[in-house]
């Protein structure tokens, strides 16, 4: 089947999400504003994304009866996340109409086959070496140099499975990141910023780039996202460039988020891929023409793509499991506030609840008006306390 001939999927059809948090929650939301139907697969009853849907399956990612359901119920399926049983995946692009594929969750399972496929896209990641025993870790540290990052090859998010190795003391705790299996050893990169860029296309390789966000990070966890990112007209080119040459290499159907550091110099590593909507996009809900929710119902359903276009500088914040109760507390204080909380049932410390999102005439306001509010000091104080 040719790329042209492939049919679109229209309103009063079902979309069958793998899935249920947040990202599935507001990819719903948007789909069934454009008049789709939505079933998810989740082993937690009531999750996010069951609480909007039309209907939850519960049952566990590698249940194959759960899995052919979802088939049975779907017209098209996606997912929210990557981690997802490689070979549920597999018997569900046999059965059912998967248009992502196989070839990009693969990849983006694997550090090492992520960071070899960049490469062989013709795009820089930070220098790296595969650890597969401790052997392996001291002498490729000697060759790295210190400060160095060691990463599980598979697994890990929010800063989980990785270990800062700044000094030669701090190789026993790396160490036991083996246990977990083979590691990725990168250099250090000092970088001025982190970036990123979403990419979403669709099966008939229409593309379409949102604006670079400028991202950054407490306890290695996003904190907040700033757009437009503050950084040169070149290097905005340039992360746009690499983010389309990745999506054509990979041949993508949907949404590629592209994590990236820029040095003093302007240079620009690939960091990390996401195969999905992505936590930094999050501020296009409001400070876009289309969400990135939107876009990728959009490729996924094999419809035109949309415009990207930035309304009005904007800040989105975090919301972790420490700050939504004096979120919660100031609400009648947070005048233009665009506040999204995700139905879980639990706030745990550093849990991602939700987040907000303000609109200004100029990132710097947004920043000061998020800073004053307390939210974030005052909780971390608490937590610290």
């Amino acid at each position: 089947m040719t790329l042209a001939k492939i049919n679109s999927i229209l309103p009063g059809q079902t979309i069958g999400i793998i899935g249920g948090g947040q990202l599935g929650k507001m990819m719903t939301l948007a789909a069934k504003a454009m008049g789709f139907s939505v079933v998810v697969l989740d082993p937690v009853p009531n999750c996010p994304c069951g609480q909007v849907t039309d209907e939850q399956i519960v049952g566990a990612y590698d249940d194959l009866q759960a899995i052919k359901l979802l088939a049975e119920k779907s017209d098209v399926i996606t997912y929210e996340f990557e981690n997802i049983d490689a070979p549920t995946l597999e018997w569900l692009t046999k059965n059912a109409y998967v248009p992502q594929g196989t070839q990009i969750l693969k990849i983006t399972q694997d550090r090492i086959q992520e960071k070899t496929a960049i490469e062989a896209a013709g795009v820089e990641v930070a220098p790296y070496k595969i650890i597969k025993n401790a052997e392996d870790l001291s002498s490729s540290l000697n060759q790295i140099g210190m400060p160095a990052v060691l990463k599980t090859a598979r697994g890990g998010y929010d800063g989980k499975g990785q270990v800062v190795i700044k000094h030669s003391e701090e190789k026993s705790e790396a160490r036991k990141l083996l246990d977990h299996g083979h590691c990725v050893l990168e250099k250090w990169i000092p970088f001025q910023k982190e970036i990123s860029v979403i990419i979403t296309r669709n099966s008939n390789g229409d593309t379409a780039v949102f604006p670079v966000a400028e991202n950054e990070h407490q306890n290695n966890i996003l904190h907040q996202t700033i757009v437009p990112a503050r950084i040169s007209q070149q290097v905005e080119q340039k992360a746009n460039e690499v983010a389309i040459q990745l999506a054509e290499a990979f041949n993508l159907v949907g949404t590629l988020a592209v994590e990236m550091f820029v040095t003093n110099e302007d240079k620009i590593y690939i960091n990390e891929l996401a195969p999905r909507p992505h936590n930094s996009g999050h501020y296009s809900i409001e400070a876009c023409e289309t969400s990135q929710f939107e876009q990728h119902i959009r490729a996924v359903a094999n419809w035109p793509l949309a415009r990207t276009d930035l309304l009005k500088p904007v800040l989105m914040v975090n919301v972790l499991g420490q700050h939504q109760e004096m979120l919660l507390e100031k609400i009648p204080q947070l005048k233009d506030w665009k506040i999204h909380l995700y139905g879980k049932h639990e706030a745990k410390h550093n849990r991602k609840m939700g987040h907000v999102t303000l609109l200004r005439n100029t990132v710097d306001e947004a920043i000061e008006e998020a800073k004053a509010s307390g939210i974030w000091t005052q909780a971390e104080a608490k937590v610290g306390s």
